[in-house]
């Protein structure tokens, strides 16, 4: 019954709300099967070395083959579909009440869901840039 209520709570404060605002982290893509950093299956596990020195510019630049076999191996993005959360985010973007979804992921599925005003904080696997010539490239070319 608990969760019922909150459940209606939510409801109540999406139908009162004129301008909502998401902030959306590796949770929200747990469920299309993407690993997220820190839980009990996440991306930490990949790795002795921790995330936060294979993702950096130092470990790009200095170890740049280790860098995109981890890259490649952890973040294709090729089968991966929105999920339910994706979709009702769209669909509260559809009918007015969403207004911005901000993201830490880089898959690139708010997008494909349908979602039109997404900021993407740390960049998609959907656009990689050339440090050299800085010309973008599709995921289907790093991947």
């Amino acid at each position: 019954m608990k969760k019922l209520d909150n459940v209606k709570k939510i409801q109540k404060m999406i139908d009162e709300a004129k301008n909502i605002v998401v902030l959306t982290g590796a949770g929200v893509s747990t469920a299309s099967g993407i690993k997220d950093f820190r839980g009990v299956y996440g991306l930490s596990k990949e790795s002795d070395i921790p995330m936060e020195v294979l993702l950096s510019h130092d470990y790009f630049y200095n170890d740049t083959d280790d860098f995109y076999k981890f890259y490649r191996k952890n973040f294709s993005i090729k089968n991966v579909k929105p999920n339910y959360v994706h979709m009702f985010l769209k669909k509260l973007e559809d009918i007015g009440k969403l207004k911005a979804i901000v993201t830490q992921n880089i898959d690139g599925l708010h997008s494909l869901a349908g979602s039109k005003n997404v900021y993407e904080l740390h960049g998609t696997t959907y656009k990689n840039h050339c440090v050299d010539c800085l010309k973008e490239y599709d995921y289907k070319y790093v991947f």
